[in-house]
């Protein structure tokens, strides 16, 4: 069977939560830190493409490569955690406490961050050919997007900075789609058409994805983007990383467990009623 519904695939997302916070420190480092440097090479390649052709729909369309690679190989993002851990939780599974998942989202977060970091300085490294020329089109283009994306939104005040926070919700709620979408299927072709959707969707609307972030604001501030490091820190990662949390978890993961797991009481039909005499 190629296709599962919701009710078997919701399933199989507390089994994940369950199963990512039991995980070791060794094996949570290395799969966070190799899903970091994928994602981070797939946004390099989306603004290249974009910059190249001038089309930034074409880079969008292409973006979701990395996240398919990534999912495929079992590594794991922190927007994809904050969504499934917490419902091993609500499942009482055991072993699993409120410390048990800040631990998982604490060794994730260090890990995609590590390798966010990694590649944005191999990347500004190949782009200057070791710090001596200039970086080029796509560097400049990614710094300059680095300084919109935090000075522009600190122009506003308290509504850039909640501006921030709900672009960070509602890319989750699509990226959070995307890692449900990888177990609706049991063929490779149909987990990547389904991770496909909505991971083009994010990219294209320039919703805050909080891992994404972690190389192009790094790397913008290393080829000189005008911003610093707390610019970032406060106009971007941590409202991005705050509505990354509550997007997936709320939009997804509570939404389709409720619903599909803990599911309302049935309805009753009185003795002797027929199906066909209830209005649809």
């Amino acid at each position: 069977m190629s296709y599962l519904v919701p009710s078997e695939f919701v399933t199989k997302m507390v089994d994940a939560g369950e199963s990512k916070v039991h995980m070791s420190t060794r094996d949570t480092l290395i799969r966070a830190f190799m899903a970091g440097a994928i994602l981070a090479l797939a946004a390099v390649f989306a603004v290249t493409v974009a910059v190249q052709t001038g089309s930034f729909l074409l880079g969008s369309v292409l973006f979701p490569v990395g996240f398919c690679m990534l999912y495929l190989m079992g590594f794991d993002l922190l927007t994809g955690v904050f969504m499934l851990t917490p419902l091993a939780l609500l499942d009482k599974r055991p072993g699993v406490s409120t410390n048990t998942i800040l631990r998982n989202w604490g060794l994730v977060f260090v890990g995609n961050f590590a390798a966010a970091l990694t590649v944005a300085f191999m990347m500004a490294f190949i782009f200057t050919y070791g710090f001596n020329t200039e970086p080029g089109a796509v560097a400049e283009k990614i710094a300059g997007v680095g300084e919109a994306r935090t000075l522009g939104y600190a122009e506003y005040g308290a509504a850039g900075w909640f501006t921030i926070f709900i672009r960070g919700m509602l890319c989750n709620w699509m990226v959070s789609m995307g890692v449900v979408g990888a177990m609706i299927s049991t063929n490779v072709g149909g987990k990547v058409l389904a991770m496909w959707m909505p991971i083009m969707l994010f990219f294209f609307m320039g919703f805050e994805h909080s891992v994404v972030n972690m190389f192009l604001f790094p790397f913008g501030i290393i080829v000189g983007g005008g911003f610093s490091v707390m610019d970032y820190l406060i106009w971007n990662e941590i409202p991005t990383v705050l509505g990354n949390l509550v997007g997936g978890l709320a939009f997804t993961g509570l939404t389709l467990y409720t619903t599909h797991i803990r599911t309302g009481a049935k309805r009753n039909f009185s003795k002797g009623a027929s199906a066909d005499r209830v209005p649809a």
